[in-house]
């Protein structure tokens, strides 16, 4: 027989009222209080009625996630954490990928809207900001996670992706690399933007150029692309002595072009990634690449919208930088 309120709070040895409180995040409870109410709700597998709260202008405890590509194992990663961290509180995720279409994206937002879901978490390029501005006149609390949003008053959690940049460009310095180019992803990703700054003014800063015609901007399929963009920079008789790729997949790409035209990695050219998936460790060879929190970007950006971040000042928004790391790996070494 399905559980009632009244379980949970016989089980709990609590109120009606206090089961009420804490499924609608009101009320002076504790949070060992409350931790202990949902476990008993799990155990019971209890669940409030989403559409009862939605109609009565409740909280519905779901929470909407858009990423460009949940094939992409770094989004992948991304909502993990989400949805890890939103279940420590009560909350069920709704995933949503875009495949960076903006119709897409519209149309998931006003799902989700309908669906009257108590945040929204955008972790994907939206062309147009109308949908959005219109959610926020309606108070639907909105962050960004891992790209920043200009022109709309959202809370962000973002990786500094400049700084990423320069870690990457300062590894392959060191390494004695003078002859560099950049896969990266479309141009008009900020992220991409910061990242491939970061780079060329760590070589701008050793004396070092990197040329217009050395970035290959890559759209959809990233491996694909990438290894069709990798292929045109190292068939070239002045080829790079090394790749930085804007994120994992594009190096997947870069190193199966690098086998294609039978050159060794790292021995004649070194290839670094971004992002740090999964992926990174199962190449051969393992591959370098700066690493991005995606634990702690899921658990940040879900707290921003649940507002258990630290607060701020009323009516100021919230933008957490976390700091990216180098994990030097084997596709990595000295020029030939």
């Amino acid at each position: 027989m399905k559980a009632t309120i009244y379980d949970v709070a016989r089980e709990a040895g609590v109120s009606i009222a206090a089961v009420s409180q804490v499924i609608n995040g009101k009320g002076k409870i504790s949070e060992e209080r409350r931790a202990a109410i949902f476990s008993v709700m799990e155990k019971l597998s209890y669940k409030p009625s989403v559409i009862a709260a939605a109609l009565t202008g409740k909280k519905t405890f779901t929470l909407g996630l858009l990423v460009p590509d949940i094939s992409n194992p770094f989004f992948a990663e991304i909502a993990r954490a989400v949805e890890d961290q939103g279940n420590i509180h009560g909350y069920s995720i709704v995933i949503c990928s875009t495949d960076n279409r903006d119709e897409r994206g519209e149309n998931y937002l006003s799902l989700l809207e309908q669906k009257r879901v108590d945040g929204i978490i955008i972790g994907t390029g939206m062309g147009g900001k109308e949908m959005l501005e219109k959610l926020l006149a309606k108070s639907v609390p909105i962050a960004a996670i891992a790209r920043e949003m200009p022109g709309l008053d959202v809370d962000t959690v973002v990786i500094d992706d400049y700084e990423g940049g320069r870690l990457a460009a300062r590894h392959l310095i060191e390494l004695g690399h003078k002859r560099m180019a950049v896969l990266s992803e479309s141009a008009k990703i900020p992220s991409s933007q910061e990242r491939i700054r970061g780079f060329r003014d760590e070589l701008a800063e050793a004396g070092l150029e990197l040329p217009e015609a050395s970035v290959k901007a890559s759209e959809r399929d990233l491996v694909k692309d990438g290894k069709r963009n990798a292929f045109a920079l190292l068939e070239t008789g002045e080829r790079p002595t090394a790749l930085f790729c804007c994120n994992d997949l594009l190096a997947i790409g870069a190193l199966q072009a690098a086998k294609d035209l039978s050159l060794r990695v790292p021995d004649e050219v070194s290839i670094i990634g971004f992002d740090n998936t999964i992926l990174a460790t199962v190449t051969d060879p393992a591959l370098t690449t700066i690493a991005q929190p995606t634990d702690k970007l899921g658990q940040l950006a879900v707290d921003l919208i649940l507002g258990k971040h630290e607060p701020a000042q009323p009516g100021t928004l919230k933008r957490v930088v976390l700091q990216p790391e180098l994990i030097v790996r084997q596709s990595t070494g000295r020029p030939f």
